[in-house]
């Protein structure tokens, strides 16, 4: 058994998609809807930079999105294959789960690239910057992350972010409180805490501002069932009804990602293979979590065609 899995936000770099868009007429049009849908050169910025505006999450995340459409539908066009002849089920890793969806048929392509960036824009705007952080705890299993996490709150919010993986988890809240767990890292045997470039505290409860202009948005936006189900973030549980998605899309801003749990659920359901669209960062967890499965990153054309001759 196979999945499909989407990268989330960190896979973002100057000259994504480039290569594949110089090489496929698929690419480009899935680029040229993205900057249609959100009527803005998106694809330039992707291409040329600046770093520093493309890493802005309102469009990082339409971005990273766009790029893994792109690579699956190339991948699809190439090989004569739909996504549901390929794989029994689809994940990504928060913004990720958008374009397994996307991947999926439950949202077009203009859906998301507008939910997208209204998901970027709201959880920039729900906290001032400054007030909220985010930091990586390396060599830190959930237990030890859950129990830093409550010790270095103090009155101010402090909650597990990411599960990514056996070794590493990512806590969100208030800066002082994120401060004060990285001081205290070694005192609950985790090996470091890095504090992350993000200018957001994202998947804690002081996103709800942005969970809230998300429930209105996914209201009203067409979610059609997926071709295969989609292990969702916040419950690590495969999910194919419509009413359910929209719910659990609403609740992932606020909620923990649950990584590690969705892919061990998915090895433990047959998966032997997992396929990583438009990154790499994945499939590095994945084998930190399902040890015996197999790995396979997409970005290239080369990859492509590497890949649809084992199938």
């Amino acid at each position: 058994m196979r999945a499909f899995i989407f990268p989330g936000q960190g896979s973002q770099a100057v000259g994504m998609g480039k290569a594949l868009a110089d090489a496929s007429s698929t690419a480009r049009e899935v680029f040229e809807e993205v900057d249609h849908a959100l009527e803005q050169n998106l694809f330039k910025l992707m291409c040329e930079g600046p770093a520093d505006e493309l890493t802005l999450t309102e469009n990082a995340q339409p971005a990273i999105m766009a790029n893994a459409i792109a690579t699956l539908r190339v991948m699809e066009k190439e090989g004569g294959k739909n996504l549901s002849d390929l794989c029994e089920y689809a994940a990504g890793h928060s913004l990720g789960e958008y374009s397994a969806l996307c991947a999926a048929g439950a949202l077009n392509l203009t859906t998301a690239a507008k939910l997208l960036k209204l998901r970027g824009l709201s959880m920039q705007k729900a906290v001032p910057v400054g007030e909220g952080g985010m930091a990586a705890l390396l060599g830190a299993d959930i237990k030890k992350a859950s129990a830093l996490a409550k010790a270095s709150a103090q009155g101010d919010i402090c909650t597990v972010a990411n599960d990514n993986d056996p070794t590493q988890v990512v806590i969100s809240g208030h800066m002082a409180a994120i401060e004060r767990a990285i001081a205290m890292v070694k005192d609950h045997g985790i090996k470091r805490g890095v504090l992350l470039p993000v200018s957001a505290p994202f998947h804690c409860s002081l996103m709800k501002p942005a969970a809230e202009a998300m429930e209105e948005a996914l209201s009203e936006a067409s979610i059609l069932p997926p071709a295969v189900p989609i292990f969702a973030n916040v419950t690590a549980a495969a999910v194919s009804d419509v009413n359910d998605i929209r719910q659990l899309l609403v609740e992932q801003v606020t909620g923990t990602v649950r990584w590690r749990e969705s892919v061990a659920h998915m090895n433990e359901s047959g998966v032997e293979q997992f396929v990583e669209f438009g990154g790499k960062v994945l499939t590095g967890m994945v084998k930190r979590i399902a040890k015996d499965a197999e790995t396979i990153s997409l970005v290239s054309m080369d990859d492509i065609e590497g890949f649809l001759a084992t199938v």
